[in-house]
């Protein structure tokens, strides 16, 4: 983490650290668990005692030593920061909102003095929309637009928002205050659906796809949070222009490639910041909902292709992943063995990072049961089109399909949507039936089965346990 310092003012911003709400420490503060993706850090003593106080309240010094330490938690997930001082304001900021409605509707503009300035895009509306800064005649997407308005900034950052997102007072400080570090590059708020009574705008409150969550991450694939969107995002332009800005060839998914080719480069960070909030407003009915989901899923084909596994629809070791097979094969005897054999295995290889056995073993077999939610999500979503009738086609399939689909009534009695049961599944269902259908429609156009696969990846890999 480079030494913080507020642009253009020269004083570095104050650092402090928060820990994860997931993570675990262990002998003493020695050994650390957590962090997204999960891993293991084994601290010297030196290191241990400067954690413990910087989670107690301390400062981070302003010494390159300390920031490292301070960088290697963050960038792994086990912390986030909480910077002070001479920060980032809204007049370092220009907004960009790309706009492409129906003849009549205008976009939702931030109140005039807010920020720097304010740059509508018109993606070929069919009247020319009025104070737009920019107009395509015909409509080029929303990569082009935002790339059009992006280029006509002349501030340090720009935020995009979607016209039809409704920032809530305040919503940028929290997000620029992550700036104070030179190596953050982009930063989300949280997008939050706007609240209504419909059964669809209920629906939309726990599930839309651009709410990622109340916890803080650091943004890369395989990440607690893997991508953010542009519906709300701030970015630096310096790194908008190393880029070269957004896919223009892409109609859907353009913003997770843009945040992923930005996470994939070690100098820059993406961070989400959850406790700014934007306001989305919801699909109006469900037909338009479900070719949202659908656009979507297209996506899936165009990003595998360029990122890989990154778009795997689940992402599990190889040994798990040989326990489900069995067990959908009926082998209940060789998913018994493989599972406890590779437990077993794990205490030996954590043993030298201060994990006790029984943490490890805990570890292995709540890891293996995650897997099994992937695979069930998998199954009844980017896989429907395969798995659903293949499963259905006997009896132990179609217990496991029945299992796969009780998650929805699990998910249901814990968050309490404010829905019946039966319409809040057969919400989801229609939901996930979307949004696979796409990804079968992309794979097919693309030619490629690359967002199909599964990404068998050991854990913990070679990053998965270190010594600091």
């Amino acid at each position: 983490m480079n030494r913080p310092t507020a642009p253009g003012r020269g004083a570095p911003a104050a650092l402090r650290l928060s820990a994860d709400p997931a993570m675990r420490w262990l002998s003493g503060g020695r050994t650390l668990l957590g962090g997204s993706p999960y891993r293991v850090l084994r601290l010297n003593g030196p290191a241990a005692a400067l954690v413990a106080g910087w989670f107690a309240g301390n400062p981070v010094a302003d010494r390159p030593e300390h920031r490292r330490l301070a960088d290697q938690l963050v960038r792994c997930g086990m912390a986030h920061p909480v910077h002070s001082g001479i920060l980032p304001t809204a007049a370092d900021v220009t907004v960009v909102i790309p706009f492409k409605g129906v003849p009549g509707t205008t976009p939702r503009l931030p109140s005039p003095g807010a920020v720097a300035a304010v740059v509508v895009v018109d993606d070929g509306c069919a009247a020319p929309l009025p104070r737009a800064a920019a107009r395509h005649p015909v409509s080029r997407g929303p990569a082009a637009a935002r790339n059009t308005g992006w280029r006509l900034a002349r501030t340090e950052f720009v935020a995009f928002l979607d016209a039809d997102v409704a920032p809530e007072e305040g919503w940028l400080g929290p997000v620029l205050a992550h700036f104070a570090d030179p190596g953050v590059a982009a930063v989300a708020p949280r997008v939050a659906s706007l609240p209504g009574p419909t059964t669809l705008e209920r629906y939309e409150q726990h599930r839309s796809p651009l709410d990622l969550g109340p916890l803080p991450s650091v943004v890369r694939p395989g990440s607690r949070v893997s991508y953010v969107p542009t519906a709300a995002l701030v970015v630096r332009v310096s790194a908008l222009r190393e880029l070269g800005g957004f896919d223009e060839k892409l109609r859907f998914g353009e913003d997770v490639d843009f945040v992923w080719r930005l996470a994939a480069s070690e100098k820059h960070q993406v961070r989400y910041e959850p406790s700014s909030v934007v306001r989305h407003i919801p699909r109006p009915t469900w037909p338009a909902l479900l070719r949202q989901r659908f656009g979507y899923g297209t996506s899936a084909a165009p990003l595998a292709l360029r990122h890989g596994r990154a778009v795997a629809p689940v992402r599990a070791s190889g040994w798990s992943l040989l326990c489900w097979a069995a067990l959908a094969a009926g082998r209940p005897g060789v998913t018994a063995a493989t599972a406890l054999g590779t437990a077993a295995l794990l205490p030996r290889r954590l043993k030298g990072v201060g994990v006790p056995a029984k943490e490890s073993l805990d570890l292995a077999l709540r890891g293996h049961w995650g897997v099994g939610r992937l695979l069930a999500d998998a199954s009844t979503r980017a896989w429907w089109p395969a798995a659903v009738p293949a499963l259905a086609t006997h009896r132990r399939g179609r217990l496991l399909l029945a299992a796969a689909l009780a998650r929805h009534a699990v998910d249901w009695r814990r968050q309490r949507p404010g829905l019946d049961l039966p319409r809040w599944l057969a919400a989801r269902v229609a939901d996930d039936l979307a949004y696979g259908a796409g990804v079968w429609w992309g794979a097919l156009r693309h030619r490629t089965v690359a967002p199909l696969l599964p990404d068998a990846a050991d854990w913990p890999g070679r990053d998965g346990v270190r010594s600091l």
